[in-house]
């Protein structure tokens, strides 16, 4: 392979040591002559110098403390190990595009590897604030209860919130299939501490849909080193950005799932000793994050838009690796338990879902004027329903029972059916233009549908299938 090729080529003019002590995937060489490798250097190791290592600490004038990005069996006290003088580098290009990789780069799709051009340090530049675009677009996905109440941004960072099975890798792929069908640029799907059955359907998925020559894969799944599942969101950036500045092209960047990222730099953070933060986690959180997360913007010429799904430990939104990601995105998409028990998919939390898009001068007025009215209607909905349960809906005042069916009714509307679903559900999936869902939503908005039954609302795209539907 071309990439092994070049590490093997630099290491052999590269400086030489022992390894000294070996900790799971913690790995102190000894550098006593030459010079001391530096800190994000390879180091290679083993019979075949192929276990790779990343130099993370600098101990004393002649030792360095590394973690293996690779199983460390057949290692041994004593072995040599040679620093490669340079960061972990990575292909780009147009032959990556339709294949699946590792955390190297390598091919895991069983087919013979990309005859690449260039290759690039997943350590990248941060884009100059003079050359990141300041202006704001709302980047649509078809689905009615993003695009109105917390529309995501072209060159942002939309985060998908959620605690285990309320439905982020089925919104992320119902996206994926979505935005792929009318979005021209690349999608990189990058697939972070997930499990292998989640990357293999995936790729039949996107196979079976046609969207696959213009994607990118890459999985670092649970079964990998933590060192490798930290350093697996690096590598998909890295191709990202070189479709962003080199090609030109419009970028859509998923990431699947941004906890186990934070969670494999915990792992490597106590690996290395370090002292844990709050709850147990690294020190580092908000630095090693932001070192991610800021690579992601928008320059004059391509952008990088980012879908991020969050897993939120015990539904607990104040764990540190919720708020901390909170701080980084332009949207929150909130996926509630609650909702999904009700039978109301997507499972979307209307009233804690927001984005900073959301505003007059940005979505423009008759949006921005909707979805205040929108939450309006579901917050004083909300806070009836108590009163609802003790006393039933005929003791709440006239206005106030129009206001519960008009919530009710909206809530129904935002459901919509999948495509990634259609095989479970038996209903074909929807996708839903912005102008379409506004209409809808307005018409209920003015009482238009005060007489269909709630039923005729629920799983359909534009609210005319509710007309449709009632007329039969």
């Amino acid at each position: 392979m071309t990439e092994d090729k070049e590490y093997m080529q630099t290491a052999a003019q590269a400086n030489q040591g022992t390894v000294v002590s070996i900790r799971g995937s913690v790995i102190d060489a000894r550098f006593s002559s030459g010079s001391l490798p530096d800190i994000g250097n390879v180091l290679l190791a083993g019979d075949d110098s192929r276990t790779r290592i990343e130099v993370m600490v600098q101990l004393n004038a002649e030792t360095v403390r590394g973690i293996s990005l690779m199983p460390t069996q057949g290692l041994a006290r004593g072995s040599t190990i040679t620093d490669t003088g340079q960061p972990f580098m990575i292909p780009v290009g147009k032959g990556l595009l339709g294949r699946v990789f590792n955390v190297f780069g390598e091919p895991i799709d069983n087919i013979e590897a990309p005859q690449t051009v260039e290759t690039r340090s997943i350590r990248g530049v941060h884009v100059p604030i003079t050359q990141q675009s300041t202006e704001s677009e709302i980047f649509d996905t078809g689905i009615k209860a993003v695009d109105i109440l917390c529309p995501l941004e072209r060159g942002g960072k939309a985060g998908l919130f959620g605690g285990a099975g309320v439905g982020k890798t089925v919104l992320l792929t119902e996206m994926i299939h979505n935005m792929v069908g009318h979005h021209h640029g690349i999608s990189i799907f990058c697939g972070v501490g997930e499990r292998c059955r989640e990357g293999e359907e995936l790729y039949r998925e996107m196979k079976e849909a046609g969207v696959l020559p213009n994607t990118v894969m890459v999985f670092g799944q649970m079964n990998e080193p933590p060192g490798a599942r930290f350093r697996v969101g690096h590598t998909g950036l890295t191709m990202a950005e070189y479709f962003r500045d080199d090609e030109r092209q419009d970028v859509l960047l998923l990431i699947d799932n941004i906890f186990r990222f934070i969670q494999a730099g915990q792992e490597v953070s106590g690996l290395m000793g370090l002292l844990p933060s709050r709850l147990g986690y690294q020190p580092t959180l908000a630095s090693d994050l932001a070192a991610l997360e800021e690579r992601i913007c928008n320059t004059t010429t391509g952008a990088i838009t980012s879908i991020q799904a969050v897993y939120v430990p015990a539904d607990d939104f104040t764990d540190p690796s919720a708020s901390h990601t909170f701080s980084h995105l332009t949207a929150s998409i909130v996926l509630s338990r609650k909702r999904a028990s009700e039978g109301f998919y997507p499972a979307i939390d209307l009233l804690q879902s927001g984005s900073k898009m959301l505003m007059p001068t940005i979505a423009g007025e008759r949006h921005y004027r909707i979805a205040q009215e929108i939450r309006k209607n579901l917050t004083v909905y909300e806070e009836l329903k108590d009163i609802i349960a003790m006393l039933g809906i005929n003791e709440l005042s006239r206005e106030d029972q129009r206001t519960v069916y008009r919530a009710r009714r909206l809530e129904r509307f935002f459901t919509q059916p999948f495509y990634v679903t259609q095989q479970f559900i038996g209903k074909e999936g929807k996708v839903v233009a912005l102008q379409d869902a506004l209409d809808g939503c307005e018409r209920i908005l003015n009482d238009e549908f005060a007489d269909y039954p709630e039923s005729s609302l629920y799983m359909i795209g534009t609210i005319d299938e509710a007309v449709k539907e009632d007329s039969k």
